[in-house]
């Protein structure tokens, strides 16, 4: 190929590509690069009327937030959303996958429509339905629960059950997107080796264990990395379901992003919290990654 074609070639991908590199530019990196200046300022309130009043103010926004002790405790809670719910996801967005993969079951594709609906509902919506469903005088959860002679549950009125029960919410509303992907990943797995796998004595959770699983290891890392950053992001549901409550049980760093910055006016300090919880998403996936890489996933 001579260099006079592949100078036009680069020019052509250049230009093709250029839309789409000039949104990402306009719509992401610019957004995030003046969150991390504003992180350094007292941007607030008052220099939104008149720009003059913008102070720098270096790491003070920082400091402050590392002395804030509902910080800590919106930081504590995103954690547990992150440990508890990442598996949580996961597993059951892999099972479903597996049960609409399976050729047993009849009528797979209105199993995979129905199974895939609830990631396309509306989020404020469903909210909504489910803090009634889960009302503790009159939601269905609780009656359902009296049919088998269990008390009524305060779901979103007790600081130990309302995360539990944001999170099953979360769980039925996200598992349908990675169940797609997780079904992609797992019609590429050759039917010869579980087949081979079958012929050799090898049970239902062997195969699953040495067969299925190591196939699509770069599927589940990369939903692992998804689920965690969608769960380090959690707001409308602690928002329409408990309002961070009770007792701040539900209070998410984003949760508590938008009231630095929106409530408060503290843009800030909001765009303080928005870095630090970059940081821990970052962090968090490239130790994903580096297990993943010790495992042979990827």
């Amino acid at each position: 190929m001579s260099a006079k074609r592949r100078a036009d070639e680069v020019r052509a991908g250049w230009a093709m590509s250029a839309p789409a590199l000039a949104a990402i530019l306009l719509f992401f990196v610019a957004p995030a690069l003046a969150s991390l200046f504003l992180s350094f300022t007292d941007f607030d309130i008052y220099a939104l009327a008149d720009i003059s009043n913008l102070r720098f103010v270096g790491f003070e926004n920082y400091a402050r937030l590392i002395e804030n002790p509902l910080f800590w405790k919106a930081m504590s809670n995103s954690v547990l959303f992150v440990a508890i719910g990442t598996p949580l996801v996961v597993a059951l967005s892999l099972c479903a996958a597996m049960l609409v993969h399976s050729r047993w079951l009849s009528w797979r594709p209105l199993w995979r429509v129905a199974l895939f609906a609830p990631y396309v509902t509306t989020l404020v919506a469903t909210a909504v339905v489910w803090r009634y469903l889960l009302n503790t005088r009159y939601g269905l959860v609780n009656y359902l629960l009296s049919l088998f002679g269990a008390g009524p549950i305060d779901w979103l009125g007790s600081p130990t059950a309302s995360l539990p029960a944001i999170l099953i919410f979360v769980a039925w509303k996200t598992f349908g997107y990675n169940m797609i992907i997780f079904l992609a990943a797992l019609q590429t797995v050759p039917r010869e080796l579980e087949e081979a796998a079958r012929i050799d004595g090898a049970g239902r959770l062997a195969r699953l264990r040495h067969v299925t699983l190591p196939a699509i290891a770069p599927t589940v890392l990369l939903v692992s990395v998804l689920t965690v950053a969608a769960m380090f992001q959690l707001f409308t549901e602690p928002y329409v379901m408990t309002e961070g409550g009770p007792a701040q049980s539900t209070v998410t760093v984003l949760y508590f992003m938008y009231e630095e910055g929106f409530k408060w006016w503290n843009l800030g300090s909001g765009a303080a919290v928005a870095v630090l919880l970059f940081l821990c998403i970052l962090g968090v996936t490239l130790v994903q990654l580096r297990l993943a890489r010790r495992g042979g996933a990827i």
